[in-house]
Formats: C-alpha cells, structure tokens, sequence
C-alpha cells in the first residue's frame, strides 16, 4: 500500500505554535538570550522556517506581547460584561487587571525583561491595545452616567481620566516598581480614588 502524505500543517497553526515556543523561551532563559535558533531547535525545524513566518527576535517577540495583550483585553471584557452596576464594573475592572499584571507580566525576572523590551519600543500593538481597553472603559463610564452613578460629561475624557490615574496599577514597569512599597498608594485606594472622582 502507498503511504499517504500526511497534510501541510496549517500555517497559523504554525505561527502559533512558534509564538508559544518563544515566550517558553524568552520565559526561561530572558528574551536577550534567547536566539531564533534556539526557538527553531525547540521546534524541531529550521530557523530558516521561523523567518518565513516572523523576520527577526523582535517581531516574535511582538506576537508574543500581542498574546499577553489579548489575555489582559480578555479579562477586561470579562468585568465589563459582569451583570453589575458601572461603578463595581469599574472596581473589578482594576482589581482584576492589577492581579492579572502580578500574576502574567512580574511572576518572573525574565518574564520582566520581555515586557520591558516590548514597552520600551512602542510597537504599534501595544497603542492598539490601548485604545481597546478605552473603549471598553468608555462603555463602562457612559452607562454609569446614563444611569446617574456617575456626573455628566464625555465618556471618552472620562475614559482616558481614569485610565491614567489607574496606570500605576496595569503598567508593568510601574506595577514592579510600586508593589509592596508602603510611601504609595495601594490597589485598592487607588481604584477607590479613581472612581469617586467619577462622581464629581
């Protein structure tokens, strides 16, 4: 009987699976020691095979920044979905981002180091990612002023208000450098603070 070839692996199957064998890598040993090659060996494969799907360490290191991002989106939906009112949306919204950043983003020295090369060269997929989570929190905010939790105004001001005023809790350079500082102001107060200014 004639063997049957077995199908070419769907290529998004592939690029997904050297995304993930990427953040293993630059999990484990730091992305500035970690080497396409060292991905390609991981995977069995060429590096030429990694190239013909991401042309450097940099733009694989963006796909896996956009991975991480897509889960962060994820939980923000998830709060702004729960069937409560603007202002607890808002509070889970926080929270649930702050322990998100800790637990994804700082678990690790390494883990630390991909982020901050991602953040420090402002690829576009990290502004995408911003702007979604405005959005979603301009969602949030309209109906909370709809409903009279929150003073009238621009949703989106508001939005972009509380967005910066919560920073220090989901930006990941400022989260390491703020957790378990007792001169700054905790997750909670902060969250706290943001909202009431909401209500003004």
């Amino acid at each position: 009987m004639t063997p049957v070839a077995p199908q070419s692996q769907d290529p998004a199957d592939t690029s997904t699976r050297i995304l993930q064998a990427a953040e293993a890598q630059f999990r484990h040993y730091g992305y500035s020691k970690t080497t396409v090659a060292d991905v390609a060996k991981d995977l069995g494969m060429s590096p030429a095979n990694i190239y013909r799907f991401f042309g450097s360490k940099s733009e694989l290191l963006e796909g896996v920044c956009a991975r991480m991002l897509q889960q962060s989106l994820e939980v923000a939906r998830a709060a702004a979905a729960l069937p409560l009112s603007a202002e607890e949306r808002l509070r889970r919204y926080s929270m649930s981002h702050f322990e998100f950043t800790v637990a994804t983003m700082l678990d690790e020295r390494k883990v630390h180091e991909m982020v901050v090369v991602a953040i420090e060269q402002s690829w576009g997929v990290i502004d995408k990612h911003i702007d979604e989570i405005q959005a979603i929190l301009t969602e949030i905010i309209a109906d909370g002023m709809e409903k009279g939790e929150f003073a009238k105004g621009d949703p989106a001001h508001a939005a972009r208000c509380f967005g910066a005023a919560t920073s220090p809790l989901h930006h990941p350079q400022m989260v390491a450098q703020c957790i378990g500082k007792t001169n700054r102001a905790g997750p909670e107060d902060l969250t706290e603070f943001a909202i009431r200014a909401l209500k003004i």
